[in-house]
């Protein structure tokens, strides 16, 4: 099985918790993308440079798995990982912990490669997919 995997470390901040001070659900999609979008430019890419080239991914599925809350000024670690190639999909996984190591959430998310001059599904730029295939089982660092 292939895989590439980034950590991405962050802290929770008191807007992102709820009257009961435990991160607000609705969060949680927001960490993943922070840390997608940290895993592609540890790859060496831009989101906003393969938009402007014409390729938009949108966020097709979301799922989220919470096991214990997170909670104000706790210091997680976000671990992003495709496990394979993709093709006119890419799936990604994360994991949050906090500063104990403890498993908090996990996830998925599915987007798609779009033409934004279509609006319909392209393969992955040829570019990404090199660099996805020349890191294969690696941690990268951001």
């Amino acid at each position: 099985m292939t895989e590439i995997s980034i950590k991405t470390q962050m802290k929770v901040r008191y807007a992102e918790t709820d009257q009961m001070g435990v991160v607000h659900h609705g969060n949680y999609a927001q960490y993943f993308e922070i840390a997608r979008l940290e895993w592609l430019t540890a790859l060496g890419f831009s989101y906003k440079k393969m938009e402007e080239q014409g390729v938009m991914l949108p966020v097709v599925s979301l799922s989220i798995q919470f096991k214990k809350p997170a909670y104000f000024d706790d210091e997680l670690t976000i671990t992003t990982t495709i496990k394979q190639l993709p093709n006119v999909r890419i799936e990604f996984c994360y994991k949050i912990e906090n500063q104990n190591k403890e498993l908090l959430t996990t996830g998925e998310t599915v987007l798609v490669f779009m033409s934004s001059a279509t609006r319909k599904p392209i393969k992955c730029p040829e570019n990404l997919r090199n660099a996805i295939e020349a890191h294969l089982n690696t941690t990268l660092t951001p």
